[in-house]
C-alpha cells in the first residue's frame, strides 16, 4: 500500500507550539463549560451518505445511509475513553469527522475549540491518528525515513523531535526496525511504528482506531503499557475504538457504546456489563479429568477431559474465583476470555425490548 496516496500529508504545513503544562487527567472540574471539560465536544452530530444501488441495466436508485445519528458527548482534557460498537456502528465515521477527514451533515463539533472540517491544517498540529488497518507510513521506505519526513512536514523543532523519537523507540522497542522498509514489517511492528509516528509532534489528542487488531499477546501488552504511560506522563487525551474489551479494561475508566449510529451507553465499563448482563469465561485446565467444578458465583458450561469452561458475571472480579478453584482443585493452568462486544450489545437490546 502506498500511504502517500492514502493519507493527506500536505495539510501539515503550519506549526504552533503549545507549552501549557500537562493537566492532571483525573482532576474533577465543576464547571461544565470549562475548556478542559469539553475539550472534545459533539452536539447532535450527524453524518449521512448518499448511496446508489444498481436496480437494473443502466438503472440505479439513490438512498441515504445515516452512519452517525444525532450523537452528543464531551471528553475532558486528559481522559482515556473507549468508543466501542460492532462493525458498521459508526465508530470510524465519528473519528474521521473528529479529524476533519469528513464533514458532518448536521450538528456541531469542536476539538480544542477548533472546527475540524474548517480548520483541518490548524487541528493537525494538535492531534495524532492511528488507523489499525491503514498506515500513515511510507510503504517502500525504511521506518526512520517516514519519521524524518514527518519531522519536516510538521516542522517539529529538532530537539523536540529527537527527544520524542528516542522515547518512542525505547518504549515501543523499535530500535532494530528503524532501517527496515515498512512493507517488510509484521502487523504488530507496523502498528507500533504508526503509534510512534502519530506522537512525534506532541499531539494533545490521540485517536486510535483498532490499534491492537491482529496483534499478538506480547505486542498488545507493549502497546497498552505505552499508552497508559503516555496518558499518565503527558496528560494526552485518548479516544480508543476497539473490538477487544481487554483494551478498554486495561486503559479506560469510561466507555461509550455506539450502534446504528446512535450512542447507546456512556459510563463505566462495569455499568455496561451490568446492563448487558454479560459474562466472562474462565477456562480451567486441571491435572486430571474431574466432575464439573462446583464453586459459588460461577457455572460450568462445558467440560472436555481435564479442561472446563466456567461462566461468571463480567462485572465480577476473577481473582476470588481463581483463588477458590486453586485452593480446592488440582489446577494446572487457566485463562480468562472476555465477552464479545456484539453479544453485550445484543443483550442490551434484549433488555430494552422487555423493559
Amino acid at each position: 500500500m502506498d500511504s502517500s496516496q492514502d493519507t493527506d500529508h500536505t495539510d501539515h504545513t503550519d506549526r504552533t507550539d503549545h507549552t501549557d503544562p500537562a493537566p492532571d487527567p483525573h482532576r474533577p472540574d465543576t464547571d461544565p463549560h470549562h475548556p478542559d471539560t469539553d475539550f472534545i465536544r459533539l452536539d447532535g452530530v450527524e453524518k449521512v451518505f448518499d448511496v446508489r444501488k444498481k436496480t437494473g441495466f443502466l438503472r440505479s436508485e439513490r438512498r441515504q445511509v445515516r452512519a452517525v445519528d444525532s450523537i452528543s458527548f464531551t471528553v475532558s482534557r486528559g481522559e482515556m475513553v473507549g468508543y466501542i460498537g460492532p462493525n458498521g456502528a459508526g465508530k470510524s465515521t465519528t473519528i474521521k469527522m473528529l479529524t476533519g477527514i469528513l464533514t458532518p451533515s448536521g450538528g456541531r463539533l469542536r476539538v480544542a475549540g477548533i472546527d475540524p472540517s474548517r480548520e483541518r491544517t490548524r487541528l493537525a498540529q494538535r492531534i495524532g491518528v492511528v488507523f489499525g488497518q491503514r498506515t500513515t507510513l511510507w510503504w517502500d521506505l525504511p521506518l526512520i525515513d517516514s519519521y524524518r519526513l514527518m519531522h519536516r512536514m510538521y516542522r517539529i523543532p529538532d530537539t523536540r523531535y529527537a527527544e520524542n523519537l528516542d522515547r518512542c523507540v525505547e518504549l515501543l522497542q523499535l530500535g532494530d526496525l528503524l532501517d527496515v522498509p515498512v512493507r517488510q514489517l509484521s502487523l504488530g511492528q507496523r502498528m507500533r511504528g504508526d503509534i510512534a509516528a502519530a506522537l512525534l509532534h506532541d499531539p494533545e489528542v490521540l485517536y486510535l482506531d483498532e490499534p491492537t487488531i491482529g496483534l499478538d499477546v506480547v505486542s498488545k501488552v507493549r502497546v497498552r503499557e505505552f499508552l497508559r504511560d503516555l496518558n499518565a506522563d503527558r496528560g494526552t487525551t485518548v479516544l480508543l475504538t476497539t473490538h477487544d474489551l481487554s483494551d478498554i479494561e486495561q486503559l479506560c475508566r469510561r466507555v461509550m457504546v455506539i450502534d446504528h449510529g446512535r450512542l447507546m451507553y456512556d459510563g463505566p465499563l462495569t455499568g455496561l456489563h451490568e446492563i448487558g448482563e454479560s459474562e466472562r469465561t474462565l477456562v480451567v485446565d486441571l491435572e486430571r479429568e474431574l466432575p464439573p467444578i462446583d464453586v459459588e458465583s460461577a457455572r460450568v458450561v462445558k467440560v472436555e477431559g481435564p479442561r472446563q469452561w466456567l461462566a461468571f458475571p463480567a462485572a465480577q472480579s476473577a481473582a476470588p474465583l481463581v483463588a477458590r478453584i486453586a485452593a480446592e482443585y488440582p489446577l494446572v493452568d487457566l485463562s480468562v476470555r472476555e465477552p464479545d462486544i456484539e453479544a453485550v450489545i445484543s443483550r442490551m437490546y434484549a433488555e430494552k425490548a422487555t423493559s
